[in-house]
Formats: C-alpha cells, structure tokens, sequence
C-alpha cells in the first residue's frame, strides 16, 4: 500500500475525472454539473493542501470538531473553499458546524432542523442543505427513514423555513448501491429535489450513473487515512 506522502491528490484528482467523465458519458450527464466533494477526514492541513494546490476547493469532513482544529487556517490562505458536512451533527454542535461550514449533508430530525434554522438566523448566514435518508434502514446509522423523508422534508420547509436542496444516502456496506442510489433519486424527484449526494470511493460511477450531483471521495483522492 502507498504511503499517504507518495500519493499526489493533484494527480488522482485527474484520474477520477477521466472515470467520472466515462460514467457521466454512458448516463448522458454532462459532468459540469457533478461536484467531487473530497474527504479529508483525519488528513492533515499539509496534505490537504496539496489538493488546494491543485485548484480543487469542494471538502467534506465528518467531525465538527476536527474540522475546527485544521480548516479555519486553510480557509484564511484560500479563497472559495466549500466545505460541507458529511457526519452525523450533534445538537450541541450546531453553533460551531453553522459558523464553519457552508453545507450540511446530514439533516435528519427535526429538533436539528429547528437547531439550524435559529443558528443560520442568528448568524445571519445562509448554509446549503440536505436531508440524510437512511435507505438501508439500519438502527446504528443516521439518516430518516425513507417512508418518513417526505413528511420530514415537508416539516423542514414549511415549519422551519429551511431551504433543502437535495438528499444524501450511504447504503449499507454489503449491499448492492444501485437500489439504495434509485430510491434516494424517487424521493428527491418526488419532492423537487436536485441535489443527490451518492457515491463514494468504491461505487461512484454507478452513483454518477444514477444522477448522482455530488460525490464523495476520501481515499481515491488522498490515499489511506492515517491510523
């Protein structure tokens, strides 16, 4: 295996272009419209950098709080960094999660899309959104379940008066991503939804095949995550 400082994120960056562009070919989507959201849980700022180097300013992590310990250095150096949460966020953490992010992937209930619609009202900012949908409905992973995700979606536009712009989903390791991919792709579809964040390191290009808008590459782009 490659140690992380042999892998250059510029030039992986390049390799996953060329196998999106192939998926988004046989799907007809143009690949101008699929945005790489790269990763960077538990890599080091040095690293990172390398891909900020490189022109590439899309990030996920999944803790708020390593990502406060490493990115507001990066974001005073580089200019138009969207940094998106990708983890299951903590009530007690929205203050922090609002005042650094500028995307949350993983609304899920309505006590934290309250928490967010006070927290973007009382900072005065505007994040991007998106509902987790647990499609596999498993018990340990965060996410509403897809009977409820209408319901909920509703809740969080006509309640809280939260703009959703689109859904996220990780299916169940040992699945088969194609159904979990169609299904999150019904329930955005059914509720005006364009965004959908699916896909990761090992089944993006059935994710780009299935309409996927956002995807999400950690060791494709960086290599193996320091231990």
């Amino acid at each position: 295996m490659l140690e992380i400082d042999q892998v250059d994120p510029a030039e992986r960056l390049i390799e996953i272009r060329q196998r999106m562009s192939l998926a988004c070919d046989e799907a007809g989507q143009e690949i101008t419209d699929v945005t790489v959201t790269a990763v960077s849980k538990k890599h080091l700022s040095s690293h990172i950098k390398r891909a900020l180097d490189a022109g590439h300013l899309t990030f996920g992590e999944n803790r708020v709080q390593e990502a406060m310990g490493k990115w507001p250095g990066l974001l005073e150096q580089y200019d138009g960094i969207d940094l998106r949460l990708i983890g299951p966020l903590q009530s007690n953490k929205v203050k922090d999660a609002v005042a650094l992010f500028t995307a949350i992937e993983t609304v899920d209930r309505p006590k934290l899309a309250r928490a967010l619609a006070d927290e973007m009202d009382s900072q005065g900012k505007t994040l991007s959104l998106f509902v987790q949908v647990n499609t596999g409905q498993e018990p340990q992973k965060s996410g509403i379940l897809p009977k409820d995700a209408d319901e909920f979606i509703t809740q969080c536009r006509n309640e809280f008066g939260l703009s959703i712009d689109g859904l996220m989903c990780i299916p169940p390791a040992d699945a088969v991503p194609a159904p979990h991919f169609s299904l999150l792709r019904k329930i955005a579809k059914r509720n005006g939804l364009a965004g959908l964040s699916m896909g990761m390191s090992g089944d993006f290009e059935t994710a780009l095949q299935l309409g996927a808008t956002h995807i999400r590459l950690g060791t494709q782009i960086f290599g193996p995550r320091p231990v």
